[in-house]
C-alpha cells in the first residue's frame, strides 16, 4: 500500500465514502457507540487483528460503550495516506457485526 500523503481533495473525496469518519487535525477519526462494554472490547480485539494484518496501527480508545480510532501514517511524516483509508474501510466492514453505530 502506498504511504504517500494524500492531498486535501483526495482526503475529502474519500471521506464521502466513509460516513462517521472525519479529518481532525492530521488524523482520520471515528467514534463508534456500542451496546455495552463487552461489545466495545470485542470490537477493539477485532480492530487489533486488522491492524496486525495491515501492519498499520491506530490509536484506539476503549470506553464503556464507545471505541474511538485516530489514524495517520508515521512513516509519511504524520500525513494521511491510502493505508489509513484501508484500515478505516476494513473497520467499517466489521463494526456492524459488533453492534456498532
Amino acid at each position: 500500500m502506498a504511504n504517500e500523503p494524500l492531498s486535501q481533495k483526495e482526503i475529502e473525496d474519500r471521506l464521502r465514502e466513509l460516513p462517521g469518519w472525519a479529518l481532525e487535525g492530521d488524523r482520520l477519526r471515528r467514534t463508534y457507540r456500542l451496546p455495552g462494554h463487552p461489545a466495545a472490547g470485542a470490537l477493539v480485539a477485532h480492530i487489533v487483528v486488522i491492524q496486525e494484518q495491515l501492519n498499520h496501527h491506530s490509536d484506539v480508545t476503549l470506553g464503556y460503550d464507545t471505541v474511538g480510532l485516530a489514524v495517520h501514517t508515521h512513516s509519511a511524516g504524520g500525513a494521511v495516506t491510502e493505508t489509513d483509508f484501508e484500515l478505516a474501510e476494513r473497520v467499517e466492514k466489521i463494526a456492524p457485526a459488533h453492534g456498532a453505530s
